[in-house]
C-alpha cells in the first residue's frame, strides 16, 4: 500500500535509534518515598479528592472522583499514606492542587490484576483467551463507555482529553472511521512503537471492542513508515484475527504526520479547521496507549497507573522505554535510566518540538508525561534572532498552509484583526515554521501570544453581541 501523507511539514533528524530497540522496562521504585498527583492530569474540570490527610491508600486506589462531565478520576501507583493536599509545581511551571502520598517501602495493590509486574492483561495468550470467552459479546456500549470513564483513560498522546468523552460523540452511528494513531512523529519519542511491537494483540482487540459503540465504522492502524516492524507486525495480527473492519494503513515518515488534523487528512482526505471536531467529520482519533489502556479497562477493569516513557537523549546514560508509575518524579526516572552521561544544557518533558523545558527534575510524572529528553545543546540557544528575510521557507512548511511570517508580525505589532483574518486562530503551534527559519525567530511564541490575545477579543466579542441581542428581546417585550 502506497504510504499517505499531508502537504508541507518537515523532516528533522529523528534521533530515534537511541531507544528504539529498547524493550519497554517496568520501573518499580524502591523503599519509602514520595508520590505527586496533580488533580488537573486532563483537560476539563479538575479531579475532587475522595481522600484526606491520613489516610491509608493501596495501589489501584482510587484518589480523586471526576470532577464533572470533562473530567477524569486519578488512581494511585503505589501505596502509604496521604500526607498533604496542598498546591505543588507542574511540568508546565503552574502551581496546581495536588494530593501528597508518603509511600511504603514495598506496594501493595488493591487487585494483583492491576499491578505491571505481575499481571499478563497484556498478555498474548491472555488476550486470546479473554477475546474467545465471549465476554466481549455481551459488552453493551455504556458498559465500555462507564469502564473507560470508570479507569480514568484520558488521550496519552499528550492532550489528556477524557477518552470516555472522545467517545460519546453526538450522532455515534455517523462516525465511519476509527483511527488509531501510531505514528509517532515526534524526534526521538519510542514509546509507542515498543508498544505496537510488544503489545500488539491487545492493540487489536482493544480497536475491536472500541469499534462496538461505532456500528458503521472501521478501524485504520496508522503507523509512518520508519517503523516497518510494526507495520508488519500489526498487518499480520489484523490477517490473523480475521476482522475485515481493521486495515493497517502506512504514512510517510514527516512532522507533524502525528497531528490530529494532518492524521485524518492523510488517512481520510477530510480537512479539519479549529471550529471542528474530529466527529464533525466522521472520526474518532485515538493514540496507541490509550487504546491499551481502554482494552485494559475494558477487559478487567485495570485503572491507568502507569504510563511508558522513552528517557532519551545524548546526555543521557542509558535511553529506554519505561512502564513508569503516574506520582514518581522525574528525578527518579532519569536516575533509572542511569542519569546523566555530560551535563545537559536542556531537559525536556515530551520531544523537541512540542515539548516543555524543564527547570527543575523535582516535579512528579503525570498520565500524559510520554518522555524525558535530555540534549548536551539546546539547538534553539545556538544563535540569537534576526529580522526576517522574507524566504519563504516557513509558508512551505506550515502544515495549514499559513503565512507564518506575516501572522507572527502581526501579533507581535499587535495587529489582532489582521491575525484573525489570515486564519492565525488555525495555527496548531507544530513548530515547523521556527524549525526552518533562517533567522532563528521565535515564530511560535508569537503566534501563541496571538491566538491567546485574539481568542480573549473574539470571547469578548461574542459576549458583547449575546448582551446586545438579550437587551434587544428584553426592549421589544415591553
Amino acid at each position: 500500500m502506497k504510504a499517505r501523507t499531508f502537504r508541507h511539514g518537515i523532516h528533522p533528524a529523528d534521533g530515534k535509534s537511541l531507544s528504539a530497540s529498547s524493550p519497554i522496562r517496568l520501573f518499580v521504585p524502591t523503599g519509602a518515598g514520595e508520590a505527586v498527583y496533580p488533580l488537573s492530569q486532563h483537560i476539563g474540570t479538575p479531579a475532587v479528592p475522595v481522600v484526606s490527610v491520613g489516610d491509608r491508600v493501596r495501589a489501584g486506589q482510587k484518589l480523586a472522583e471526576a470532577g464533572g462531565f470533562v473530567s477524569a478520576p486519578i488512581y494511585s501507583a503505589f501505596s502509604g499514606t496521604v500526607r498533604a493536599l496542598e498546591p505543588r509545581t507542574a511540568a508546565g511551571g503552574e502551581t496546581v492542587p495536588c494530593i501528597v502520598l508518603e509511600t511504603d517501602a514495598e506496594t501493595e495493590w488493591i487487585d494483583p490484576r492491576f499491578d505491571p509486574a505481575t499481571s499478563d492483561v497484556f498478555n498474548a495468550s491472555s488476550v486470546a483467551a479473554y477475546m474467545a470467552s465471549g465476554a466481549p459479546e455481551h459488552l453493551t456500549a455504556e458498559d465500555i463507555r462507564a469502564a473507560v470513564r470508570e479507569a480514568g483513560v484520558v488521550g496519552l498522546g499528550g492532550a489528556g482529553f477524557p477518552t470516555a468523552v472522545k467517545l460519546t460523540p453526538k450522532n455515534p452511528d455517523a462516525i465511519d472511521r476509527l483511527i488509531v494513531n501510531g505514528a509517532e512523529c515526534e524526534p526521538y519519542l519510542t514509546s509507542d512503537h515498543r508498544l505496537m511491537l510488544e503489545r500488539g494483540e491487545a492493540l487489536v482487540a482493544g480497536c475491536r471492542l472500541l469499534l462496538r459503540l461505532f456500528p458503521g465504522a472501521v478501524c485504520v492502524l496508522a503507523v509512518e513508515n520508519n517503523k516497518p516492524d510494526a507495520i508488519a507486525h500489526l498487518s499480520d495480527l489484523v490477517r490473523a484475527c480475521g476482522d475485515a473492519r481493521l486495515s493497517v494503513c502506512p504514512l510517510k515518515t514527516k512532522y507533524p504526520q502525528g497531528g490530529e488534523r494532518m492524521l485524518i487528512r492523510a488517512v481520510t482526505g477530510r480537512y479539519l479547521n479549529s471550529r471542528l471536531l474530529p466527529a464533525d467529520r466522521g472520526c474518532i482519533v485515538m493514540n496507541v496507549a490509550s487504546v491499551l489502556a481502554a482494552y485494559g479497562a475494558i477487559s478487567c477493569g485495570r485503572p491507568l497507573t502507569h504510563c511508558i516513557m522513552t528517557v532519551t537523549g545524548d546526555a543521557v546514560s542509558s535511553p529506554c522505554n519505561l512502564e513508569v508509575p503516574v506520582g514518581t518524579s522525574y528525578a527518579a526516572v532519569l536516575a533509572e535510566a542511569g542519569g546523566f552521561s555530560a551535563e545537559p544544557e536542556k531537559v525536556i518533558s515530551g520531544g523537541p518540538m512540542m515539548g516543555t523545558a524543564l527547570f527543575s527534575l523535582d516535579i512528579p510524572v503525570t498520565k500524559t508525561a510520554s518522555s524525558i529528553l535530555a540534549l548536551r545543546h539546546d539547538p534553539v540557544a545556538l544563535h540569537d534572532a534576526s529580522p526576517c528575510i522574507h524566504c519563504g521557507h516557513c509558508l512551505h512548511a506550515c502544515p495549514e498552509g499559513l503565512v507564518p511570517q506575516l501572522l507572527s508580525a502581526a501579533a507581535e505589532q499587535e495587529q489582532f484583526d489582521v491575525f484573525e483574518k489570515y486564519g492565525g486562530m488555525e495555527c496548531i503551534e507544530c513548530g515547523s515554521c521556527a524549525f526552518v527559519c533562517p533567522a532563528g525567530r521565535h515564530l511560535v511564541q508569537s503566534m501563541r501570544y496571538g491566538k491567546r490575545q485574539t481568542g480573549a477579543l473574539i470571547r469578548a466579542r461574542k459576549a458583547a453581541e449575546t448582551s446586545n441581542q438579550t437587551a434587544q428581546k428584553g426592549g421589544a417585550g415591553k
